[in-house]
């Protein structure tokens, strides 16, 4: 397995891939960020095509157990976020 693709090297393939600046480029992929950030945690969903849909799900609270002391405690309800994979993705990936 690779190592994971850096934030710099990502910047540096979307700049070519957009045939722009690297400041274009940093400033797409965080205005992306922001855009994805603030409509999850509004409760809503994002799709990028291609990639996949970003969700904010709520869970309930429930009874956990601390594997150390095998204690169990109850934890409060809080979200979590969710990234479905699209298709058009997976087929890439699995050839």
């Amino acid at each position: 397995m690779s190592k994971p693709m850096t934030k710099t090297e990502l910047v540096k393939q979307l700049a070519d891939e957009m045939s722009a600046d690297k400041k274009t480029a940093t400033a797409a992929l965080d205005a992306l960020a922001a855009v994805v950030s603030k409509a999850v945690a509004d409760g809503g969903a994002v799709t990028i095509p291609g990639i996949g849909k970003v969700t904010c799900r709520e869970r309930p609270e429930r009874q956990v157990r601390n594997p150390a002391t095998g204690e169990t405690m109850t934890k409060a309800a809080d979200k979590v976020v969710k990234v479905t994979i699209a298709k058009s993705l997976k087929d890439v990936v699995n050839g």
